[in-house]
C-alpha cells in the first residue's frame, strides 16, 4: 500500500456457497448466504474506494485471479496466508486499518475518521454491537492484539482494549456499528436480502 496516512486492509473471503457466511445459512440457505456475502464485500469495497485512502484486499477462499475476475483487476490483492484470523491480521504492516466486510452501514466518513484519529493516536477501535470490532487501527505493530484471541465471540473488543491497556495504550473509540452475521441481524437491513 502506498499513499498518505494509514492504509486499509480489507479482509475478504470468496463467496463460495456453504463456506461464506455460514451462520446465515439456516436463514438464507447456502446460495443465499453466499450472495449476501458477495453484496457485503462489494458494499465495503465501494466505501473503501470512495474514502480515497490507500487499500488492499486480503483474500482467502479462492485464487487472486478469481478475486480479480470478481472485484476487478485494478484492486491490489494479497493472499491472507495460513493460520487463524489473528495470524492473518498480524501480517499487515503498520500503520494499518484492519476491516472486514460485515458492516452494511460502513461509510467512507467512518474510514476517514479512523485514519485521521490514527495520525495522532497509537490505536483506534470501531466497536461492533456484538462485542467485536468493525475496525482496528494500529500505528505500530502490536502482535499481542492478535495472538490467542477468542475470535467470533462477544469479548473480542473488550479483550483487545485490555491488551492495549497492558502496553499503556488507550484506543480512540469510533462509532459503534453493527455486523450482519446471524439470522437475527437480517431484520436491521431488509434491503440486503430484497
Amino acid at each position: 500500500m502506498s499513499g498518505p496516512g494509514p492504509g486499509i486492509a480489507l479482509f475478504a473471503r470468496y463467496p463460495t456457497p456453504g463456506v461464506a457466511k455460514t451462520r446465515l445459512i439456516p436463514a438464507l440457505g447456502e446460495e443465499g448466504a453466499a450472495a449476501l456475502h458477495r453484496k457485503l464485500v462489494e458494499l465495503t469495497l465501494a466505501a473503501v474506494r470512495d474514502s480515497g485512502l490507500p487499500f488492499e484486499v486480503r483474500v482467502t477462499g479462492a485464487s487472486p485471479a478469481a478475486f480479480a475476475a470478481w472485484l476487478g483487476d485494478t484492486v491490489s490483492l494479497v493472499p491472507q496466508g495460513d493460520g487463524d484470523l489473528g495470524a492473518r491480521l498480524a501480517r499487515v504492516e503498520a500503520p494499518m486499518l484492519l476491516i472486514g466486510s460485515d458492516c452494511p452501514d460502513l461509510t467512507p466518513t467512518h474510514l476517514l475518521a479512523a485514519a485521521r484519529r490514527l495520525e495522532t493516536s497509537a490505536a483506534v477501535i470501531g466497536p461492533a454491537g456484538d462485542g467485536g470490532y468493525w475496525l482496528l487501527g494500529l500505528a505500530h505493530a502490536l502482535p499481542e492484539c492478535f495472538q490467542a484471541m477468542p475470535w467470533g465471540t462477544d469479548t473480542v473488543a473488550a479483550e483487545t482494549r485490555a491488551r492495549l491497556a497492558a502496553v499503556g495504550i488507550t484506543p480512540v473509540e469510533l462509532d459503534t456499528l453493527h455486523d450482519c452475521d446471524r439470522p437475527e441481524d437480517l431484520a436491521r437491513w431488509p434491503w440486503l436480502t430484497a
